[in-house]
């Protein structure tokens, strides 16, 4: 039998103070190969262009997103889950007209991401009307 036990890790451990379901958890607290975020914003919010040497899981709670993974684009809604695969570039935007909150999950026991320059992210208008 494992020696394993339950664990609780109260939200103030890894909530970014004011910023309601904002934080993360890495598996190294808890002992485990998955770290958790949690993140939200509002419209045009999100994150910039990033990899990871792992696949992650968004768990799209609440919201509109854009995901840009590779060279697709995926559009995805309340209750949609998207994969960014290991080694593949992705970032996302909340497209509005609401809060986006969305459940991440790192397969790995600590967050590691390289931010990588986005040639494609233009925020001029006429372009991009994000």
């Amino acid at each position: 039998m494992s020696e394993r036990r339950g664990t609780l890790l109260r939200r103030a451990a890894w909530e970014k103070p004011g910023e309601s379901w904002r934080g993360h958890v890495e598996g190294l607290t808890l002992g485990t190969n998955v770290t958790v975020l949690f993140h939200a914003s509002e419209p045009g919010g999100g994150a910039p262009l990033h990899v990871h040497p792992y696949d992650e899981i968004f768990i799209v709670r609440e919201g509109r997103v854009r995901y840009t993974v590779g060279d697709d684009t995926i559009d995805a809604k309340a209750g949609d889950i998207v994969l960014g695969p290991a080694n593949v570039p992705h970032k996302f935007t909340n497209m509005g007209p609401g809060r986006l909150e969305t459940t991440d999950i790192h397969l790995s026991d600590r967050w590691i991401q390289q931010n990588l320059d986005d040639p494609g992210d233009r925020r001029d208008a006429e372009n991009d009307p994000a």
